[in-house]
């Protein structure tokens, strides 16, 4: 599949076309829990609810891509009990939406590390992928035991077995052709990075990936994330000016 170019001519502000590929860090599932009296797990749990909203409402906001951090590669350190229910989430959510994912034309990706996920687990990831595989309406990628420095690794080490294989020089390595070693190879870069729950850092999320997206946080724990913020954060989107290193005419002008 040939991945569209999103960056606006030279001098066009982004703000003139919608989003093509929005990420989204779910995060302030555990502290939803807790300020309602309730177990972690029944915060992750909502979390799967709000996913379902917002995989349901981002096509009709003319967005073609989203990518999700379900699990992070540092997330094996939390307690034994919240693990295996964040391990049981992906199951959850493909019983009850893989078929209308696949009848509303929507092509999972399930992103990250296989090794140390259950037989099971491989299992149900590997058949919503392949049940999916032909869909082009909407491309949904959930990144599951991902991390973003343990994918440049994984890229890195996929760039040297070609190269000790004969199939690639030193030379042959540039950085189109290491983006399309990334686990998100098939994906434009991300236009934002949406962080809810008022944290703003990127942990470990699409570190290639964000070079150039637009950062926005919001102050809404993701169990209570809708329609109405993803909205919001495309219209903060809107308002950005994304330069990609260079400047606009009007700031040329300005400067001389």
């Amino acid at each position: 599949m040939a991945v569209p170019d999103n960056t606006p001519p030279k001098g066009e502000p982004a703000r003139e076309a919608p989003p093509l590929h929005v990420a989204i860090v779910m995060d302030g599932n555990g502290r939803w829990a807790k300020r309602r009296g309730l177990p972690r797990t029944l915060g992750h749990r909502a979390g799967v609810e709000a996913l379902k909203r917002i995989v349901e409402a981002a096509p009709g906001m003319n967005i073609r891509w989203l990518t999700v951090f379900g699990f992070s590669t540092e997330n094996w350190s939390r307690p034994a009990a919240e693990v295996a229910e964040l391990m049981a989430l992906p199951k959850r959510y493909f019983e009850s939406d893989l078929a209308r994912l696949e009848r509303e034309g929507v092509r999972v990706r399930v992103i990250g590390s296989r090794e140390g996920l259950s037989r099971d687990l491989v299992k149900i990831c590997g058949e919503a992928e392949t049940r999916t595989a032909a869909n082009e309406r909407f491309y949904l990628n959930i990144a599951f035991n991902y991390g973003g420095k343990a994918d440049i690794v994984a890229a890195a080490r996929r760039f040297a077995e070609e190269v000790a294989a004969g199939r690639a020089t030193p030379a042959d390595l540039d950085e189109t052709r290491f983006a399309g070693l990334l686990a998100t190879g098939e994906s434009p870069p991300p236009d934002f990075i949406v962080r809810p729950s008022g944290e703003q850092r990127l942990s470990n999320f699409m570190l290639w990936e964000a070079a150039y997206a637009e950062l926005i946080f919001q102050d809404v724990l993701w169990p209570d994330y809708s329609a109405a913020d993803l909205k919001a954060a495309i219209a903060e989107f809107q308002t950005r000016n994304r330069r990609y290193g260079t400047v606009v005419p009007d700031d040329a002008l300005a400067a001389g």
